[in-house]
């Protein structure tokens, strides 16, 4: 397709809601309140867009189904188109290319209806319904269009409403166990290899979100490679020795959270050291994208229907390793510092808080979250990937049932604690991130 044929507008509303599942609803106000897109009118008055029209809506769809918000998404397309890169001509391993990345699996309504019902199913405890659903669903598409349009969105969907307390943490287990126990049979279901072509898959070390790399393994399986899948939280220690045993062309590691992607980090420097290839991908590596040029390896991109014909792409540049940017001293001498006093800030922190009745379980807890996320960020290179605004660092803290309240409390406890612990000279980022964070509030 030539650049004038993609930028000829053809379709019309109808067409562009069927393609991309959006509501009319939903695509005028898109267009009302960020200006994307901007489709062109008829003499009547009627909106008309073009196929880059639409393939920018569908790349605004993955953004939010990986978590991101529809502001945010927007605001990411902008800037890659401010740095001179269009967000459509990405390749699998983040190079410009020289056609865009066309969706490989698509459903559209009827699918986002199903995957509904799937995940109300799932929070009544609903296993029969469930089940019964993923059934006719399989009957009626392709195996990656359940796995993409149902399981994971429906998995997005539950993960949402977990972090916005909606749902209880034994809801989310119950759907991810659902869907985790439907695409294990699907990977065990899979032909033999018929390719040559072997890659071992994993979760970064702590890293526990394994749905997404058992998805990967299915998609490299069913494109006929043997991939060898790892699990959740695999740790470092011996790594080597299971590559010695299963000889891979490719590690594929993965990381949601941002702790993970240090662990990663690490993880990936290792096997580079003895020579193994790495490629990677998770949502923290879409929210923040700067921090791929402190990991070594290759980002798969940030489309996972998309993976296997990246690496098929790309198998050949394998041994030519991306430029990775070493760690800054200033970020090294934060990271030094603030890991030799974090056991003096943590313990400020118990004695200020300890009368005002917050749990010691809780706080212990909330230490060990904050501290962990300080220390991956200033490794990654930049103390503001812990997050810079109140509701992104809340999300932290999910799990420690801590209101606002006395979240913003702890925080300024820390605070306290990292202006009495650090040194001025070196620990300022962290002081001032966070004295900036509480600001806001």
């Amino acid at each position: 397709m030539s650049l004038d044929e993609g930028q000829r507008a053809t379709f019309n509303l109808k067409a562009v809601v069927q393609e991309t599942g959006l509501k009319p609803d939903t695509l005028r106000a898109w267009e009302r309140r960020y200006g994307l897109p901007q489709p062109d009118r008829t003499d009547g008055g009627h909106r008309l867009y073009s196929k880059k029209d639409i393939e920018t809506l569908k790349w605004l769809v993955s953004r939010q189904e990986e978590g991101m918000s529809i502001s945010r998404a927007i605001n990411l397309w902008h800037q890659l188109d401010a740095e001179g890169k269009d967000p459509l001509l990405l390749d699998g391993f983040g190079d410009v290319t020289s056609s865009s990345s066309v969706p490989v699996y698509t459903g559209g309504e009827k699918t986002r209806e199903v995957c509904q019902a799937w995940v109300e199913a799932c929070l009544n405890f609903d296993e029969q319904r469930a089940e019964h659903i993923l059934n006719q669903a399989f009957a009626l598409y392709s195996p990656e269009v359940v796995c993409f349009e149902i399981l994971q969105r429906g998995l997005t969907t539950v993960g949402d409403k977990w972090h916005k307390d909606l749902i209880t943490v034994q809801q989310e287990h119950f759907a991810t166990s659902l869907a985790m126990r439907k695409l294990e049979g699907l990977v065990a279901a899979t032909p033999p290899p018929s390719r040559p072509g072997r890659f071992v898959v994993a979760c970064a070390p702590y890293e526990e979100h394994s749905f997404n790399p058992l998805l990967i393994t299915f998609l490299l399986r069913r494109h006929g490679w043997e991939a060898i899948y790892l699990g959740a939280d695999v740790p470092a220690y011996k790594m080597e020795v299971t590559m010695a045993q299963t000889k891979p062309q490719l590690v594929i590691l993965t990381a949601q959270q941002l702790f993970t992607a240090a662990n990663l980090m690490e993880l990936a420097t290792v096997l580079r050291s003895e020579n193994i290839h790495v490629a990677y991908g998770g949502l923290i590596f879409n929210l923040w994208p700067a921090i791929r040029k402190r990991i070594p390896g290759y980002f798969l991109g940030e489309r996972m229907d998309n993976v296997p014909q990246a690496i098929e792409k790309n198998m050949g540049t394998l041994g030519v390793l991306p430029n990775i940017e070493p760690l800054a001293e200033q970020w090294q001498q934060a990271l030094d510092h603030f890991q030799t006093q974090r056991a003096y800030i943590e313990n400020a922190v118990w004695h200020q808080l300890s009368p005002s009745g917050v749990p010691y379980d809780h706080m212990a807890h909330a230490n060990a979250i904050f501290g962990r996320n300080i220390q991956a960020a200033l490794l990654l290179g930049n103390i503001e990937y812990v997050g810079n605004t109140f509701s992104w660092v809340k999300g932290l803290f999910v799990a420690d049932e801590m209101d606002a309240d006395t979240l913003t409390q702890y925080l300024k406890a820390y605070h306290a604690a990292l202006q009495q612990h650090l040194s001025e000279d070196v620990g300022h980022p962290i002081v001032e991130w966070l004295g900036a964070l509480i600001a806001s509030l």
